[in-house]
């Protein structure tokens, strides 16, 4: 019985395209369950729900707006489990995952939903809608849909596959699905390969580079509706992933100035924000190149067990908003106080319980439940950051660009440190530099797996007060997920990761 509910649920995932009811703005919208036929693409206000439907299911707390980013976080070395919960992660922090196991099902279901929904837009949009909206308006929107989809393929290779480095993409990667999916017979489809999935991602931001506006008309829109600034600065992030410095750099260049102020000077006008403090609240910033809003109405918040402070800030008891599930490791970097010294205003969003045995928790997400905290997809600061360390690797040097990309985030926080290009004495430090300073930067927005496995680095050890996980080296089965067994129950032709 549960296998049979298993596979109804995932066949009425992968062919539900939801409708959203209007409002004003895009992404805050409240789906409704209708199946979709031809009739919703008759008018141009019809088309646009579609499109916010696009959003609504990506943004969903089983895939980015809760669970994708927490998953990437606590199966690292930053996170200590509290409550041994197998509802809210336990295996993924202790590397135990099997097809079976309700994350792994759940992501890659949430995953597919969202790209099958953006393949079924698209198809619509050929069939009908481009002509309801007229040409200027369905590039518009078809450059969204891909968007979506491309970078919803991106995140299930960095959990479900096998990095870029081994084998240059010759791995198994996913099943490639690029039209709507109605029958069952549709997903019998064999798993491409890692470089496929990337060739395609890329090909989607391309094209959304080409024909997304390059601003709209409020900051509410410009953070959380797509851009062209925002495929460009995704783009940075998929030659990162791939280890292609020389198209990182040219990709990052497009929206950073070659020297500080790094602002970007076309589209929306990107920089980073004085108080680092301020953008956890402030969610419409400059910094934030796309973000997933969430509101107190019921289905358009991350929803039971996906929120970001319900995993990682302590109850209320301990003044916290969350249930505490995840607290930061102490030898994580949190710890390294050389690294991340007490003058550094990051440090206010670390919040401290207990005097005996203190405990550290992210503090940046603090909206009480229903949890409303804008879920970050990509900040500024990570654009300039992967600047710096792809110059540093492309030109094996200590390059001055970098090192000044480095200062520029670093000295918004704690301006007790200006780095040098004398302060390292190869590449490799300067390298190691800018890594430790994505870790402080980005704890508990989902970067540290994808940058560990992105650099065939080991997923290092971690101990709690009620067990201890092993170094996952890369040549370890657990190094990435099994693929879901859902999918292999209904796709005969998709193979598990060996």
């Amino acid at each position: 019985m549960k296998q049979l509910i298993n596979h109804i649920f995932f066949v009425c995932s992968l062919t539900l395209l939801f409708t959203a009811c209007k409002r004003d703005d895009l992404m805050d919208t409240v789906p409704t369950s209708d199946i979709p036929d031809l009739s919703v693409y008759s008018s141009k206000e019809q088309v646009l729900n579609q499109v916010r439907a696009l959003y609504s299911s990506f943004k969903n707390g089983q895939f980015h707006g809760g669970r994708y980013l927490i998953y990437n976080d606590i199966r690292s070395e930053e996170f200590l489990n509290e409550k041994t919960n197998g509802v809210t992660g336990l295996q993924t922090w202790n590397h135990t995952l099997t097809n079976t196991v309700a994350e792994v099902n759940g992501l890659w279901a949430q995953g597919y939903l969202a790209i099958n929904n953006c393949n079924i837009f698209l198809d619509g949009m050929a069939e009908k809608g481009s002509a309801v909206v007229g040409d200027s308006l369905s590039r518009n929107y078809l450059a969204e849909a891909r968007l979506i989809r491309g970078y919803a393929y991106y995140c299930l290779l960095q959990l479900y596959a096998r990095p870029y480095w081994d084998g240059n993409g010759s791995k198994p990667g996913l099943p490639l699905r690029l039209n709507g999916n109605k029958l069952r017979s549709d997903y019998q489809l064999a798993r491409s390969s890692v470089a496929e999935i990337y060739t395609q991602v890329l090909s989607d931001l391309n094209y959304a580079e080409a024909n997304l506006p390059r601003a709209y008309s409020t900051a509410e829109l410009n953070t959380t509706r797509v851009h062209r600034n925002t495929a460009i600065a995704l783009k940075t992030r998929v030659y990162m992933s791939m280890q292609k410095y020389a198209e990182a750099i040219t990709e990052a260049s497009k929206i950073v100035t070659a020297t500080a102020p790094f602002t970007a000077t076309s589209g929306v006008a990107h920089a980073l924000q004085p108080d680092v403090t301020k953008i956890y609240t402030t969610y419409n910033t400059t910094e934030s190149i796309f973000s997933m809003p969430m509101t107190s109405t019921t289905g358009d918040n991350p929803g039971t067990q996906n929120q970001l402070a319900y995993y990682y800030s302590p109850a209320s008891s301990l003044g916290g908003v969350g249930n505490g599930e995840y607290c930061l490791n102490p030898n994580g970097i949190v710890g390294n106080t050389a690294a991340w010294p007490a003058t550094d205003r990051r440090r206010e969003l670390v919040k401290v319980t207990g005097t005996t045995t203190k405990k550290y928790w992210v503090s940046k997400f603090a909206a009480p439940s229903p949890y409303t905290d804008y879920v970050p997809v990509i900040r500024y600061a990570e654009v300039l950051l992967s600047l710096a360390e792809a110059r540093a690797r492309f030109t094996n040097s200590v390059d001055a660009q970098a090192v000044a990309l480095l200062n520029a985030v670093r000295n918004r926080s704690d301006a007790t440190k200006t780095f040098t290009v004398a302060d390292f004495a190869s590449a490799t430090d300067l390298i190691n530099a800018l890594l430790l300073e994505r870790r402080i930067e980005f704890v508990g927005e989902g970067l540290r797996s994808p940058d560990l496995l992105r650099l065939g680095l080991p997923i290092p050890a971690k101990s709690s007060t009620s067990s201890s996980v092993p170094t996952i080296l890369p040549t370890n089965k657990q190094y990435v997920w099994p693929v879901s067994s859902t999918e292999l129950d209904l796709n005969k032709l998709c193979k598990d990761n060996e």
